[in-house]
């Protein structure tokens, strides 16, 4: 393997020369913008100067992404919109590598040295499976294992190859000299995410949270001093994403700069989109984090959920199967609960991510006690978060009754016992029930007062001291035509 890395790096240095007048050709860069979608694209905007002149011009844009949608592709000319016009573009990208060399120089004299010294030159006939084979002048045909190979000598570089992905255009240009030109495409291989961590106080009823930009580039390219801009929520994608790329542009366009703090939010259209308000470099093949979010002091609760009854998808007929539902569910879930409400709250959307939530030990340490996802969640809206699961608590459903009255009618009976196994901590635990036989049912007797959460769900609320356990139970009867 490190033979055939120090041929490709051989190869490399061969063309350096040939790859100089390509870097000259490819504009002074006058700025970089960078809308990202959090679904893996962005928009690349890209300001250079070039030296045109009048009539046909061909110009190489180099240094874009390699995951160029070359479909979205957009070249206007800001000095002169009018008299400068493309008439053809390409989008180049069959780039130098050993195994591109090799097929170029097939029927084509190359000069291989093996690693004991031995040198051959000839007809390259074949440079595919690890193996070269060479046509010699005097009709001998030498075989050379690619293993063996040391070093091989293309005399030039074939025509079509190029170090990098690059936009050839065709111009007419009405007049000569330097012009300010503007390329806008969509590309892949850019993302970002919002990653949060919230540290919860000793008694959990409040916490601080900070919210950070996660922005990864493996687009091949890197994009310097950039003006970056996020866009946050769930974007309709087509296969032809040219329409995107224009209402992108036209925002883009109309932004003003301001002065704000490090990341700036605002609406856009159905979206939020996030504003960095300095350059920022975002190299090929790295991930970078920028803070955009910060609250303190955020009133919050935790709660406990014993959810034992089945899961609920919808009725489909009347069940009436005596041994459906019985779940054998014991865990008790920890949920904690803050507002993005500005008013006792945090006061900002916060897009879809990853979110960790930490507790100061009595040492001050912080420790980590649950890790979800959340989804969009607009300003003014109740978020939710499960932890995890509670060691000390725990519950049992057991169906204690079933009976069919008639052809149409069905009653069951659960009996749900809760238990608390902390030392000196009161727990309030809510308890919801499917009612997942039919859609016509009525609670006929409860031990505890319910709510009727939607259509199909009741929830029970249930107070749990410590070292107590609770029994709640309840009677439902089902119907139907």
């Amino acid at each position: 393997m490190h033979r055939l890395l120090l041929i490709s790096l051989l190869a490399g240095v061969l063309l350096m020369a040939q790859t100089v007048g390509a870097q000259e050709a490819a504009g002074a860069a006058e700025g970089v913008s960078l809308t990202i979608f959090n679904q893996g694209t962005a928009l690349v905007q890209d300001r250079r100067v070039f030296d045109l002149q009048a009539g046909l011009n061909t110009l190489d844009f180099t240094d874009v992404a390699s995951s160029i949608d070359a479909t979205s592709v957009t070249f206007k000319s800001l000095t002169d919109p009018q008299g400068t016009y493309v008439l053809e573009q390409n989008y180049m990208y069959d780039l130098v590598g050993m195994s591109a060399l090799l097929a170029r120089y097939v029927d084509q004299v190359i000069t291989v040295t093996t690693e004991d010294g031995a040198q051959f030159t000839g007809t390259l006939l074949s440079g595919r499976g690890g193996e070269l084979i060479l046509g010699q002048a005097d009709g001998q045909v030498v075989y050379v294992s690619a293993a063996k190979v040391r070093n091989i000598a293309f005399p030039s570089l074939p025509d079509g190859l190029i170090t990098r992905p690059t936009l050839r255009w065709l111009l007419q240009s009405a007049t000569g000299g330097a012009q300010q030109v503007e390329l806008t495409y969509l590309t892949g291989g850019i993302n970002w995410t919002a990653d949060y961590n919230v540290l919860l106080n000793a008694d959990s009823t409040a916490l601080d949270l900070n919210g950070w930009v996660t922005l990864t580039n493996s687009s091949g390219a890197a994009y310097r001093d950039a003006l970056v801009k996020l866009v946050a929520g769930d974007v309709n994608r087509l296969p032809d994403m040219t329409a995107v790329a224009d209402v992108m542009m036209m925002e883009a366009r109309a932004a003003v700069p301001t002065a704000a703090p490090q990341v700036e939010q605002r609406e856009f259209f159905e979206y939020k989109l996030y504003e960095i308000q300095r350059p920022v470099t975002v190299g090929n093949n790295e991930t970078k984090q920028v803070e955009f979010v910060t609250a303190a002091d955020v009133p919050a609760r935790t709660f406990y959920v014993y959810d034992g009854s089945p899961p609920f998808y919808g009725y489909y007929g009347p069940n009436t199967d005596q041994y459906y539902g019985r779940t054998g569910v014991t865990d008790v879930q920890n949920w904690l609960e803050f507002t993005t409400d500005a008013d006792g709250g945090v006061g900002a959307a916060l897009p879809a991510g990853r979110i960790r939530v930490y507790q100061e030990d009595v040492d001050g340490a912080a420790l980590l006690i649950g890790e979800n996802r959340i989804d969009h969640t607009p300003k003014g809206e109740m978020l939710r978060i499960y932890l995890g699961n509670a060691f000390d608590l725990v519950g049992e459903r057991t169906q204690t009754d079933f009976r069919i009255i008639g052809r149409n009618v069905v009653e069951e009976s659960y009996e749900i016992r809760l238990r608390n196994r902390k030392e000196d901590q009161s727990v309030e635990i809510r308890v919801p029930e499917h009612l997942f036989r039919w859609s016509n049912w009525e609670i006929l007797n409860a031990s505890d007062p319910y709510e009727k959460l939607d259509a199909a769900t009741i929830e029970f609320r249930v107070m749990v001291r410590p070292g107590e356990e609770r029994v709640l139970t309840y009677t439902v009867r089902y119907s139907w035509p």
